[in-house]
């Protein structure tokens, strides 16, 4: 009794002590290998001062990450690192990143036609490009539409390089993308009555718009005062140099293009301007029905023109209260002498802004 006693409690005696079976990796460790798994924990605990290098650690990873966004990109200590560890990126092993989906079309351009509303189109745009976010690229270039090779390169390669979805918007004759080897945009433009736009650009370059009060006197400093206030049916009547070639031809080079030819009043112009106009331009609207041109807009181009109509409707977008101000100022001027018909052109209540 007491034998098997003592093969109970000592179980290397010959017992088993395992009914169930060995454990995994072999047989049943002895008490030896528990007390060494005891001695390896002590090797778990941290010191102080590797908590503190730690925690340091941290410290700069989160400093770098912040740096990295505002910056705009990562600090200068991670590119040396970069460069110092090799040149495997993250495109390395898991490629580029997804293209971002973009809206057709993309790269739209508005070479606006002088005098045909364009002022009141670029404003909108502006308005509109912080709304639906694409990228509205200007130029402060207002004179200069006809461009020799070299420049009509060097302008097409900087409208391309722009970031998309984009429009483009310049007085600027039309430019041939395809032939220097770019995509070709869709082209949108706005025209009106030639003798409408002539008699708008007479009474412009005397009187100017409502970006200056002093915006005539530096497009025409020369201008004598007897000049400036000429009656335009006498300027017609007497055949005066700046009526008798009213220039009507002036809309057509803007479809027309860059070629010599362009210029040159003629069927050759005319033809050739009509061509790029069917295959170039999504629309070629009308500044006499410019509210049904922008509701086209807004149908054909949504991620540039959604919600036009009702930003031109609203009064504040236009500020016409002080248009309206400043046209009974210039019609007080017309009446006193003697030139009533200026504001006929300048303004209409129907439009809400000044040509």
């Amino acid at each position: 009794m007491k034998k098997k006693q003592q093969q109970q409690q000592h179980p290397g005696s010959g017992a088993d002590p395992w009914p169930h079976g060995a454990p995994l990796g072999g047989a049943p460790p002895g008490l030896g290998s528990w007390k060494r798994r005891v001695s390896l924990l002590p090797l778990l605990r941290f010191s102080l001062r590797d908590y503190g290098f730690c925690m340091a650690t941290l410290l700069v990873f989160c400093l770098g990450s912040l740096f990295y966004q505002l910056g705009g990109g990562p600090p200068r200590f991670l590119l040396d690192l970069r460069q110092y560890l090799g040149n495997s990126t993250y495109l390395d092993d898991h490629g580029p990143p997804p293209s971002k989906a973009l809206p057709f079309p993309s790269q739209v351009v508005y070479n606006r036609v002088g005098k045909c509303g364009s002022r009141t189109v670029v404003l909108l745009l502006r308005i509109l490009s912080e709304k639906h976010g694409f990228n509205l690229v200007t130029s402060d270039i207002h004179n200069k539409t006809r461009l020799t090779k070299n420049e009509q390169m060097e302008l097409i390669k900087n409208i391309s390089t722009a970031e998309q979805p984009y429009l483009f918007t310049r007085h600027v004759h039309f430019l041939n993308f395809s032939r220097f080897g770019g995509d070709q945009p869709v082209y949108i433009n706005i025209i009106r009555d030639p003798v409408n736009r002539f008699l708008s650009n007479y009474f412009f370059r005397r009187f100017g718009d409502w970006r200056g009060e002093q915006n005539h006197m530096i497009r025409t400093p020369s201008m004598r005062q007897e000049e400036r206030y000429l009656d335009i049916n006498e300027c017609i009547l007497e055949n005066y140099p700046e009526c008798s070639n009213p220039r009507l031809f002036y809309i057509i080079p803007y479809f027309c293009g860059q070629h010599p030819r362009c210029r040159e009043p003629g069927e050759w112009a005319l033809e050739r301007a009509k061509l790029n106009v069917n295959e170039n331009f999504l629309l070629v609207g009308i500044l006499e029905e410019l509210e049904d041109v922008l509701l086209l807009l807004e149908r054909f181009l949504p991620h540039y023109f959604k919600g036009v109509l009702s930003i031109y409707k609203d009064p504040e977008t236009l500020d016409v209260t002080y248009n309206h101000k400043r046209w009974k100022e210039e019609d007080r001027t017309a009446r006193d002498l003697g030139t009533q018909r200026m504001t006929q052109w300048l303004w209409t209540e129907e439009e809400g802004h000044w040509r």
